[in-house]
C-alpha cells in the first residue's frame, strides 16, 4: 500500500508540475500535437560496437563512414548521377575533410563549379538524413558557425519556388565567393555523421592490446550521445587509475607485452624510467628471450597479485597462487600435480622462502607508479568520462547489453557469489558490483573495497571476465595444454534459448524482440562460427577489432546496426591506413548480414523515450479535460 501511496503522489506531484508549464487549453494541445508528431517518426539508428582494444585508426575510420552508412546513402542518392570512383570520393570528403580538401587544392582540383556540385550534394544527403528526426532535433545538431544557413538550406531544398530557388542558389555562390565553402564543407560532414547514427554503444574494452586507447576516448568524449558498458580492460585501468598495485602492474605488463610504451609515457606521462633502469641492471648479463623489462613487471605483478588474492579468499582465487610451485633450481612447476620445464628459470627476484615479497627496489618502483597513475590528470580526465558514461550493464530499447557475463552454476542456474558479506546472484550481483565500482571511483576511502577492481578484471566469478586466466602459464610455459582457460557455464549456455530468456526474464525483459548483446569473446568467422546464438536472442558482437585477433576471427570487427527496419550486423575488412583511404579513395569494406526485419517500421513510440513521451501526452490529456471541464463550468 506504501509503495502504491508513493507512486500516486509522485503522479500528482507530476501532474502539477504539468500544469505549471502548460496553464492554458492551447498550451497543453500544442504540446500534445507535438508529442503525438514525434511519436510517428522512425526510431533513431542505434551502433553497437565492443572490443575496440586501442585500435584507433580503424576505429577513427570506422566512426567516420558510420560504419558503411554513409556510402550506402550516397549510392542510393547517386547510383544514376556519379559512377562508382565519384561516389566513393564524395564518401572520402566527408569522412576526412581536412586531408582531402588539402589533396584536391594541390592536385588544382577546387574550382567554384566543384564547390559548388560538392555542396548541393552534401546538402542533399544531409537532408536526407535528417528526414527521420524533427526539424527542431536537427536544429539542435547544427554548427553554431553555420547552423542558420544549413538549416535555410536544408528546408528550401525541394522547393519548387523559383523564388526559394534563387535564394538557395545565392547562399550557395555567397558562400563560395567569400572563400568559406572549405570550412561550409567541413561543418556539413560533421553534422552528416551526427544524424547518420542517433545513438552509440560502446559494449566494453576500449583499452590495451592497441596502442591509441586514449585516442579513443578523446574521440568518445566528443561524441553527441553514448553510452558505454565496462569491459574487463576497462575496469583494470579504472583500478589502476585509482592507485591498486596489482591493476597498475598488470597494465604495465598487458602494454609493454604488445610493444604499446606510448599510451603509458606520450598518452598519459607515466614514466617507465625506474623500472627499464631496474630491469636492465637486473638481468644485464641474460641471454634469455624474455625480455627483461616484460620480465621485472610479470615478476612483480605475480607477486602482487599474490598477495591481493591471499588478504581476499572471497574472490575463490586460491588457484592462482603460482609462485609457490615454481622449483626454479630444476627450471620446473607443478600445476595440479602435472610438471611443466620454465621457459625462463632465472627470475632473479622471486624468494622460494617467501615467494610473493617484494624486494625493496621493486616496491619502491611500484610506489612510483602508483603516484604516476594517480596524479596523470588526463588519465583521471579519461576515467572519470568511463565512470560518467559507463555501467556493469544497460537495458535500452528492449535490449539487454553487458561485456562479459551472467556468471552460471554447472546446472544452468545463476550463480550464487558472496561478496562483501552479501549473497548474490543474477541482475542483484550486477547491481551490487555496479554500486561497487562507483563507491570505489567516487569515493576517496575506498581502499577496504579497491582490491575487488582486480577480482573484476580476472575473476571467473567476475561478470566483467568470467574465465580463469592463464597468463601466469602463458608467461612461463611452452606447453599450449597448460594455457587452456576454463570458462563459466556462462559461455555453454548462451547457445540455448531458454537460458537466455531466462537471463532477459531476469532484467524485465519480455518482448520476443528483445535480446541480449554481448562483448568479450571473438567470434573466429573463418572457421564457419557466427555472432548469433540461442536462436538470435544473442548477439556476440566481438569480430576482433584487435590485431593481434583478426588472424583467428578472419575479420576486423563487427557493428551492429538497430534501426527503424531491424536489426543487422555489419562484418568489416582491413583498415590499412589514414593516408591510403584519403589518397585512393579507399574505404573499409563492410559485409552486411540482416539479423531480423520488423514488418511495421518502428517509431519513436515504440522506444525507451517515446514511452515516457506517451505517459506525457496521456497526463496532458488529462490537463486538457480538466481544462475544458472548467472553462464549461465557468461559462
Amino acid at each position: 500500500m506504501n509503495h502504491i501511496y508513493t507512486d500516486h503522489k509522485f503522479e500528482e506531484k507530476y501532474f502539477q508540475l504539468l500544469k505549471s508549464q502548460y496553464p492554458t487549453i492551447q498550451d497543453a494541445s500544442t504540446e500534445i500535437i507535438n508529442l503525438e508528431a514525434i511519436l510517428s517518426l522512425p526510431k533513431g539508428t542505434e551502433h553497437f560496437m565492443s572490443d575496440i582494444h586501442g585500435e584507433f585508426e580503424a576505429f577513427y575510420h570506422i566512426m567516420n563512414n558510420c560504419s558503411g552508412v554513409i556510402k550506402e546513402k550516397v549510392d542510393l542518392l547517386y547510383a544514376d548521377q556519379l559512377n562508382a570512383d565519384d561516389r566513393q570520393e564524395l564518401c572520402t570528403l566527408i569522412y576526412y575533410p581536412d586531408e582531402k580538401l588539402m589533396m584536391l587544392k594541390k592536385e588544382k582540383k577546387l574550382h567554384k563549379d566543384w564547390y559548388r556540385i560538392t555542396l548541393i550534394h552534401l546538402i542533399e544527403l544531409t537532408t536526407l538524413l535528417s528526414s527521420k528526426y524533427t526539424r527542431s532535433k536537427v536544429r539542435k545538431a547544427l554548427p553554431k558557425q553555420f547552423g542558420y544557413i544549413i538549416d535555410e538550406l536544408l528546408h528550401s531544398r525541394d522547393s519548387q519556388d523559383l523564388n526559394i530557388s534563387s535564394y538557395q542558389n545565392h547562399i550557395i555562390d555567397t558562400i563560395i565567393d567569400i572563400s568559406n565553402a572549405d570550412a561550409f564543407i567541413k561543418e556539413l560532414v560533421e553534422l552528416i555523421k551526427h544524424l547518420a547514427v542517433d545513438h552509440l554503444h560502446i559494449i566494453g574494452d576500449i583499452f590495451d592490446r592497441g596502442d591509441r586507447a586514449d585516442g579513443i576516448i578523446d574521440l568518445l568524449m566528443k561524441y553527441h550521445s553514448l553510452d558505454i558498458q565496462w569491459g574487463n580492460h576497462d575496469v583494470l585501468w579504472m583500478g589502476a587509475a585509482k592507485g591498486n598495485q596489482a591493476c597498475i602492474a598488470t597494465v604495465l605488463y598487458n602494454n609493454l607485452r604488445y610493444h604499446n610504451h606510448a599510451i603509458l609515457e606520450n598518452g598519459y606521462g607515466i614514466s617507465l624510467r625506474k623500472l627499464i633502469t631496474y630491469a636492465n641492471d637486473l638481468y644485464a648479463c641474460s641471454e634469455n628471450a624474455i625480455d627483461p623489462v616484460i620480465k621485472t613487471i610479470a615478476v612483480i605483478m605475480f607477486k602482487l597479485e599474490g598477495q591481493l588474492i591471499m588478504r581476499n579468499p572471497d574472490f575463490q582465487m586460491q588457484n592462482r597462487l603460482l609462485l609457490e610451485h615454481l622449483d626454479l633450481n630444476h627450471g620446473t612447476i607443478t600445476i595440479n600435480h602435472q610438471t611443466y620445464q620454465l621457459k625462463d628459470k632465472h627470475l632473479l627476484t622471486v624468494n622460494i622462502s617467501h615467494p610473493y615479497e617484494s624486494n625493496y627496489q621493486e616496491q619502491e618502483i611500484i610506489d612510483n607508479l602508483v603516484e604516476a597513475f594517480q596524479n596523470s590528470m588526463r588519465l583521471q580526465k579519461h576515467i572519470q568520462f568511463l565512470c560518467q558514461k559507463g555501467s556493469v550493464y544497460k537495458v535500452y530499447n528492449g535490449n539487454l547489453l553487458y561485456h562479459g557475463c551472467i556468471p552460471f552454476q554447472e546446472d544452468g542456474n545463476f550463480a550464487s557469489i558472496k561478496l562483501c558479506h552479501h549473497r548474490l546472484q543474477g541482475k542483484k550481483y550486477l547491481d551490487f558490483i555496479d554500486s561497487i565500482v562507483r563507491h570505489i571511483m567516487y569515493d576517496k576511502n575506498q581502499s577496504q573495497y579497491l582490491d575487488m577492481m582486480y577480482f573484476f578484471w580476472r575473476g571467473e566469478l567476475s561478470p566483467f571476465s568470467g574465465r580463469v586466466c592463464k597468463t601466469f602459464e602463458r608467461f612461463l610455459i611452452n606447453e599450449e595444454a597448460a594455457h587452456c582457460e576454463p570458462s563459466n557455464p556462462y559461455y555453454h549456455f548462451f547457445n540455448y534459448e531458454k537460458e537466455c530468456n531466462m537471463i532477459l526474464h531476469e532484467f524485465n525483459l519480455f518482448s520476443p524482440y528483445s535480446h541480449i548483446i554481448n562483448g568479450h569473446l571473438p567470434i573466429r568467422v573463418k572457421n564457419g562460427e557466427t555472432p548469433l546464438k540461442a536462436n538470435g536472442k544473442l548477439i556476440m558482437i566481438d569480430g576482433g577489432f584487435c590485431k593481434a585477433y583478426q588472424k583467428k576471427t578472419g575479420i576486423a570487427g563487427y557493428t551492429l546496426i538497430y534501426n527503424s527496419h531491424g536489426l543487422r550486423m555489419k562484418a568489416h575488412g582491413h583498415f590499412e591506413n589514414r593516408e591510403t583511404a584519403c589518397l585512393e579513395n579507399k574505404d573499409i569494406t563492410s559485409k552486411s548480414q540482416i539479423i531480423e526485419t520488423y514488418q511495421k517500421r518502428m517509431t519513436v513510440k515504440d522506444s525507451d523515450n517515446g514511452k515516457m513521451m506517451n505517459d506525457k501526452v496521456k497526463q496532458l490529456k488529462r490537463l486538457l479535460s480538466q481544462y475544458i471541464a472548467e472553462s464549461h463550468y465557468t461559462f
